[in-house]
């Protein structure tokens, strides 16, 4: 394991760099002490481990998930995820940026990726949700969904654009990465998951062929794929699936107001809070909300505001969980104490269990809030709360649950947004990719990126 050392020079000058480069003015709302930012380093680092110490090594992707304890028995130890693997990329990225590994050797991982899914099963150019790792054939996440995962294809495609952008002016080498990269993006059949409406839809199996029927309506954490598919140079879709499909002809936006927050769009299902935090996150790794505005929404301000309503809920703590606080807080999708669900804030909604990846991948969104959850997770919860790869899923203190479990999809965010509050580096990669800007213009968004 890499060993934490960050002395206070190294701080001091590593934080002067980042104020002078970053145009988002990084910790310009929270000003952390030098314990603080070695604190920061090393949750960063640790969680970085899932997807360089942990990955699975035959393909280099990420695994769905590692147990660490006995209580939860894990099976299938060689299956990995697309959606998963594309924050993972996002994070390998992080790890060459912060000295966690060499130049040279996330390069050599990024082609032993980059390799496996070129040849890994793939659907009218969409992968799977998963793969069995030394094999690459799909493994089926349920009994009809064994074709292409056109969601979780996105969140891999934003992760590798931001590769592409991170080496495409390297030396020989990396310029052939990136290239490579380039193809496999090329390759997406957007147009196909369009199933001829004006809606993009989550799968298609060449065994049920369109039987799943999903056809993707916001919001949600999907954004992301119909910003990609207005994006492909090569099977984009026109701007009216995103206006008709994603927001529902205007249906999308249902203004409302949460312990003084408005939200302007409708977030679905059974919270009127604004739902679980992975909307805010997911499409936002490297898609920058920062003044990114369209007719629908300014989504800097209904991310902030999500945040806000979460941290806000668990403050007021209404159903009187243990624990919950200014320095306990965050509900989002994670394992539970029955299964996995969708924490939100909401009678329904909320069942005592806390995700530390909600908090720490809000960092962008409410650092001080965040900060305040990360050191109490750490200085007075360490002993249940922190293992191999950072801080565990989730915890109930109600129910007395410290599961020693992670989930790539919870890990792989906390990474990629606390570098995009402490750098901007991936919001920077990926709003660089000329051909999502060009997107982005088509669907009518504004961006600062664009000047």
């Amino acid at each position: 394991m890499i060993r934490y050392r960050l002395t206070v020079i190294t701080i001091v000058i590593s934080f002067l760099l980042v104020r002078c480069t970053n145009t988002h003015k990084v910790n310009s709302e929270a000003k952390f002490s030098p314990e603080d930012e070695q604190l920061f380093t090393e949750v960063q680092e640790q969680t970085f481990q899932y997807f360089w110490d942990g990955a699975e090594p035959a393909s280099g992707m990420a695994r769905e998930r590692i147990h660490i304890d006995n209580v939860y028995p894990q099976k299938d130890r060689n299956v990995i995820t697309s959606g998963g693997s594309g924050f993972g990329v996002m994070a390998l990225l992080v790890g060459i940026h912060r000295g966690f590994i060499t130049r040279d050797q996330g390069r050599e991982r990024l082609e032993k990726i980059v390799q496996f899914l070129k040849t890994a099963d793939r659907f009218h150019g969409a992968w799977p949700h998963w793969w069995y790792g030394e094999t690459g054939k799909v493994k089926p996440f349920s009994k009809k969904d064994n074709g292409g995962d056109l969601v979780e294809t996105s969140f891999l495609l934003q992760g590798l654009l931001c590769v592409r952008q991170y080496f495409i002016n390297g030396d020989s080498a990396e310029q052939v990465l990136a290239n490579r990269i380039d193809t496999l993006w090329r390759e997406v059949e957007f147009d196909w998951y369009r199933h001829g409406t004006n809606s993009l839809y989550w799968h298609w199996s060449p065994e049920y062929n369109w039987e799943m029927n999903f056809p993707v309506h916001g919001y949600n954490e999907c954004l992301i794929m119909y910003i990609l598919a207005a994006s492909s140079p090569t099977h984009g879709v026109p701007p009216e699936v995103y206006h008709e499909g994603w927001a529902q002809s205007g249906r999308i936006v249902a203004p409302c107001s949460v312990f003084d927050y408005p939200l302007q769009l409708y977030h679905q299902g059974d919270s009127p809070y604004g739902g679980p935090l992975f909307w805010a996150h997911y499409s936002y790794l490297g898609l920058d909300p920062h003044g990114l505005k369209d007719r629908y929404a300014d989504y800097w301000v209904e991310n902030r505001n999500q945040t806000l309503i979460n941290y806000s809920w668990c403050i007021r703590n209404p159903k009187y969980f243990k624990g919950y606080g200014p320095d306990n807080w965050g509900l989002t999708a994670s394992y539970s104490v029955n299964g996995y669900a969708a924490h939100a804030p909401g009678n329904y909604n909320d069942r005592g269990v806390i995700s530390p990846t909600a908090a720490l991948s809000s960092f962008p969104y409410t650092p001080q809030q965040s900060m305040q959850a990360m050191r109490h997770w750490y200085n007075d919860m360490k002993d249940k709360l922190w293992g191999p790869y950072g801080f565990y899923d989730a915890f109930s203190q109600t129910a007395n649950w410290y599961p020693q479990r992670y989930l790539a999809i919870d890990q792989g965010p906390i990474v990629v947004m606390m570098e995009n509050y402490r750098s901007g580096l991936l919001w920077r990669l990926f709003m660089s990719c000329p051909e999502v800007k060009a997107g982005l213009k088509q669907l009518g968004f504004t961006s600062p990126h664009f000047k």
